[in-house]
């Protein structure tokens, strides 16, 4: 008869965690949150420097120019894309991108080298954005600069929706779909 109550009482303690959880931890350990903190891509392959941003604010329709080196701390070449990381307190997120230097998609960071880079992005939303270069590395993973708040002000600008970008994408997913499956 014990055995069966300390089984039962076992079994609830087990029930009452898994209820609660382990959100209690949180309010035991600390936590700790850090901004401009280099993500480990940086520290080990390639480091993000002199980050530097053409305005803090704009209206809608400007454009902002981000611009500083990418520091290869490797031998062996690398292939990497950059562009702009940005995080919002609105729902909007809204940038395009004008330019990039080196140009193209995907470029070559050769090793033990400094590369200088330049993004120009044109503002559609506005919002209190924090930017930052984001530099992914192939077969690596993507890093960030320090990054900086910048300020967007004035009314939105609705960019067409390219349906034919669309529709061909569409073709193209049906397609390897069919082949897929025929296969």
């Amino acid at each position: 008869m014990v055995e069966k109550k300390i089984f039962v009482f076992g079994l609830a303690v087990v029930l009452a965690l898994g209820t609660l959880g382990f959100n209690w931890v949180e309010s035991i350990l600390p936590t700790a949150d850090a901004h401009g903190v280099q993500a480990q891509l940086q520290s080990r392959f390639v480091r993000i420097e002199d980050e530097t941003f053409n305005r803090q604010s704009l209206q809608t329709g400007e454009t902002l120019v981000l611009q500083g080196t990418l520091v290869s701390l490797v031998e062996r070449d690398l292939r990497g894309w950059i562009s702009i990381f940005s995080e919002s307190t609105n729902a909007g997120n809204r940038w395009e991108m004008l330019s990039r230097d080196p140009p193209g998609n995907v470029f070559d960071i050769p090793g033990n080298s400094v590369v200088d880079y330049q993004l120009s992005a044109k503002a559609l939303e506005a919002g209190v954005y924090h930017v930052h270069t984001q530099l992914n590395v192939a077969q690596v993973g993507p890093g960030l600069g320090p990054g900086q708040t910048v300020v967007v002000e004035g009314e939105p600008i609705i960019k067409p929706i390219p349906y034919t970008n669309i529709a061909y994408q569409s073709i193209m997913i049906g397609v390897g779909y069919v082949i897929t499956f025929a296969t």
